[in-house]
């Protein structure tokens, strides 16, 4: 490990994306810091990304690498000199692994066994962060739950989030493949020795994120409100998720990195925590307050799978490494918005080329079935 000052060279996966963009910002603000991104520019939008962050201070310490994270000798090539590894890059959406299972699966699961050898085979032990999910927790049926005004709330008394310790569940192709990966990230601190950490993530919010309806659900909301599209609610909307602005979870990755001899070989929950939760017709109240416009609603089922309740107990990141969350629900909405109006163009464009890419596919699937 790379004592504080030293030399760093940081490799991200994924790191063109909306957490890994937000990422290198922090890191390019150390002058010792090699900051290399790798990402294959699939997800459309993420070059302005890369645009914004050339135009950072000590931008000369950003390197781009395009390549496929599927891609062992890519993945290698990429990964032999780095001292430390965030491994973000992923398929995030349920949906595209329900259609998709093969392509799911190479990506998160075998892609990160990729990510992992070229981390033991370059015998520099950098360290590893690895970005799972709460989805590995299943649709969390053992903790019931009532409802409250227009919100749901566990029935037993004294509940402060979800645990570490809560069983794993693997409930769709996206949560096995995501599960089976963040068990081998843990495993490879236990067999081969390095440090690494997994941090299981709730709902992260926040500049730099586009949003779509199955990935990144506040700014979606935000941004169908303001460009006065209706929004799809699945079941009745009492749905709960804490809230974690995004530069909350870069201080929770700088913290971990940190502390990395007492975080190697664990795994985190990682979210706004109960003072940070809202369901989501609250969230649909609050968004029409900060934007003085209604939102269009439409209801359909829910989803399989999907959790009624879901709140991070992070007691244990912040006991280990002395973390805490620093911005409310309100002020990344905030962050969101002003995100919007310094954006709008781009955003539009984009969000609208990803829309007609959902349909032709869509399209797609339903002339294969036919």
């Amino acid at each position: 490990m790379k004592g504080p000052g030293a030399q760093r060279t940081v490799l991200i996966t994924g790191g063109a994306g909306f957490v890994g963009s937000n990422l290198a910002e922090r890191l390019l603000q150390d002058a010792g810091a090699r900051v290399r991104i790798f990402d294959d520019l699939s997800r459309r939008g993420v070059e302005q990304n890369l645009t914004w962050l050339s135009g950072l201070v000590n931008s000369n310490q950003l390197e781009f690498v395009r390549g496929d994270i599927r891609n062992a000798s890519a993945v290698y090539k990429a990964a032999k000199d780095a001292t430390e590894i965030y491994h973000l890059a992923a398929q995030v959406a349920v949906t595209t692994s329900i259609e998709e299972p093969r392509h799911d699966f190479e990506i998160n699961a075998a892609g990160t066994v990729n990510v992992l050898e070229a981390a033991r085979r370059s015998g520099r032990q950098p360290y590893v962060l690895f970005t799972s999910t709460n989805k590995v927790y299943g649709s969390l049926e053992r903790i019931p739950v009532h409802v409250e005004g227009t919100r749901y709330r566990a029935q037993y008394a004294g509940f402060a989030g979800v645990t570490e310790a809560e069983p794993l569940d693997f409930h769709s192709p996206y949560g096995c493949s995501k599960g089976a990966a963040d068990q081998y990230v843990r495993d490879y601190a236990r067999i081969y020795g390095l440090h690494t950490t997994v941090f299981r993530m709730s709902c992260i919010a926040g500049p730099r994120q586009f949003g779509t309806e199955d990935q990144g659900w506040l700014a979606h909301f935000v941004y169908s409100v303001l460009e006065r599209k209706p929004i799809t609610i699945y079941g009745n909307g009492f749905q709960v998720r804490d809230i974690l602005h995004v530069h909350d979870l870069v201080d929770a990755m700088e913290a971990a990195h940190r502390s990395a001899d007492r975080t190697a070989g664990q795994i985190y929950n990682v979210g706004g925590g109960p003072e940070r939760s809202v369901s989501v017709l609250a969230m649909l109240e609050a968004i029409a307050d900060e934007t003085g416009i209604a939102p269009i609603l439409r209801y359909s089922a829910v989803r399989p799978g999907d959790q009624p309740l879901y709140v991070s107990n992070t007691t244990k990141l912040e006991a280990e490494t002395g973390w805490r969350p620093r911005h409310s629900c309100r002020e990344t909405l905030k962050a969101i918005h002003r995100f919007w109006r310094e954006n709008r163009a781009s955003i539009s464009a984009q969000r609208e080329a990803l829309a007609s890419e959902e349909c032709a596919r869509a399209d797609f699937i339903g002339q294969e079935v036919a």
